[in-house]
């Protein structure tokens, strides 16, 4: 299994969350099987999320999808603040 790591500050969470929970790039559809959200406790306007897929190569797809098509757009991606940080992992163990 490997797993799309993402990591960003944002604005305000209740904003994000109805953004996530629009579904923009269809997560189902994209391979996503499973997916997580955290918030550091010392900091709410930050949020980390964990998104599963069966291969590789359909979390980079997904990841390119998020680039092209939410990232970029202020009005798909109304919280995001700054940058995202990501890295796909293999889940080893």
């Amino acid at each position: 299994m490997f797993t799309l790591q993402i990591e960003h500050a944002i604005k305000d969470f209740d904003t994000w969350k109805a953004a996530f929970d629009r579904d923009p790039v269809d997560r189902a559809g994209s391979g996503v099987i499973a997916h997580r959200i955290g918030r550091p406790v010392e900091d709410d306007r930050y949020i980390v999320v964990d998104l599963d897929f069966e291969r590789q190569d359909q979390a980079e797809a997904f990841l390119a999808k998020l680039r092209e098509n939410v990232w970029s757009s202020p009005d798909v991606a109304p919280a995001l603040s700054g940058s995202p940080q990501t890295r796909v992992i293999e889940l080893v163990g």
